[in-house]
Order: structure tokens, then sequence, then C-alpha cells
């Protein structure tokens, strides 16, 4: 959940090549775990794979409650202030080969990271195929009416050089859309405070279909994740 950048703190908003401008909770995300977060992976099984992990308040709070968690995120200062609060965590893309593939048992994205790509159905076909079969995928979506809206975003950084990648927000109203592709089904979907998250289900067998999970943003930006957007309106 960080920007294609090493210094999240300089973060101000996510502009869309429409020109639109959507603030970035970047305090939310340097913060320890909020009630909502704590309620959204309450009793989720480990071992925990945490999608654009960010500076780690999630998988943090995870391991102070003893359940093993793995944060991967590819931007390195995100990465030292994750480890700095005790969480586990590597540099990789979710598009690359991850350590444990098809034996997690929950995987994560919050924040808005289930944009990343700019697909989400083939995001989370992705991330599907990460977790074991009968595994869980926690996701935070955007509020209800916001349907799905896919564009290009750079991050505005002063001083620092435009660089456009694909991005997609995910409004509670289109999950049912955009998981039809993938497989997965919907065991849960509810608002916790202001905030909505939906538990989906790989089903229990052996393989795991759905859309291609290349790596959209591969030739677009140099491989930064960005979260905090699924709400945004």
């Amino acid at each position: 959940m960080t920007a294609p950048t090493d210094d999240i703190a300089r973060v101000v908003c996510l502009r869309t090549i429409s020109g639109a401008r959507h603030q970035l909770d970047v305090a939310r995300w340097t913060a320890p775990a909020e009630p909502a977060d704590l309620i959204a992976v309450e009793g989720i099984p480990g071992p925990v794979i945490d999608v654009g992990c960010g500076p780690g308040r999630i998988a943090a709070a995870l391991a102070e409650r003893r359940v093993p968690c793995l944060g991967i995120d590819v931007a390195p200062t995100a990465l030292a202030a994750a480890r700095a609060r005790g969480a586990s965590v590597l540099d990789r893309s979710v598009f690359d080969p991850v350590p444990g593939e098809g034996r997690w048992a929950t995987a994560l994205l919050f924040d808005g990271n289930v944009g990343i790509g700019g697909d989400p159905s083939a995001l989370l076909s992705r991330v599907g195929r990460m977790v074991r079969p009968g595994g869980l995928i926690v996701v935070e979506l955007g509020r209800p009416g916001l349907g799905l809206r896919q564009e290009d975003v750079t991050v505005d950084v002063p001083g620092a050089h435009e660089r456009w990648f694909p991005w997609a927000w995910v409004g509670v109203d289109v999950l049912d859309q955009v998981i039809r592709p993938t497989g997965l089904v919907t065991e849960m979907c509810a608002p916790i405070d202001d905030r909505w998250f939906a538990r989906l289900r790989r089903p229990p067998s052996t393989t795991h279909s759905g859309c291609s999970a290349r790596d959209p943003t591969r030739h677009s930006q140099p491989g930064g994740t960005l979260g905090g957007v699924g709400s945004a309106s």
C-alpha cells in the first residue's frame, strides 16, 4: 500500500490522467492498526500474506497476536518501517513468484490494493492462486455506488518525475462483477465503521481457474504498489 517512491511521507495525492485528484491517507497507513483493521482480520487463519503491506501496520498487528504473517511490497522505505515494527516482510511484487505459492491460508488486500495493476479480476485471480484450496482473501472495497473505475494515475510528489501506471477503484456494488471471472466465492461483505470489507473464498479444489495474472504495470512503473484509494470519490 505504498506509492512508487521511497519517501512515503511526501505522498500527497493520486492524480488521474483525466486530472482528478484523490487524497491519500498516509497518516492511517503509517499509524498502528485501527479498530476497523482488527475487526476485519479477526479470526482469520494463518499463515497470512499481506499484499502491498506498506509500513506494515496489519502485519505487525497480526504478529502481536501470534498469527504468522508475511507482508510483501516493493518500496524500501515502507519495508524498513514495517521491519522496525516487528513485521516479517519481503521485497516482492504480487505478480512475481512468492514463497508458499498455493499454501497461504489467508491473503489480505487492504487500503485499495485491489486496484493494483488496473485489472481487479486478474489481480484477484492471481491472489486466488496464492492461497490454498479453501483459502480466504480479505479485500477492502470502496463505498457503495463507486462502481468500477480504471485509469492511468501518477502520485503527486513535489519535485518528482511523473510516472504513470494503471490503477482501479472497486466499489462494493460491483464486487460480484469483478469476481465472476475468478472462480472465487463471496463469503461475507459488510461495512466496518466507514469502510467496506469482503471475505472471498477459493473453492476447496486442487485447481483454480480465472483471469491471467500478467503484470500490467511491469512496463509502466518501476514496481511500486499504492493503496488507500479504494474509498476515494
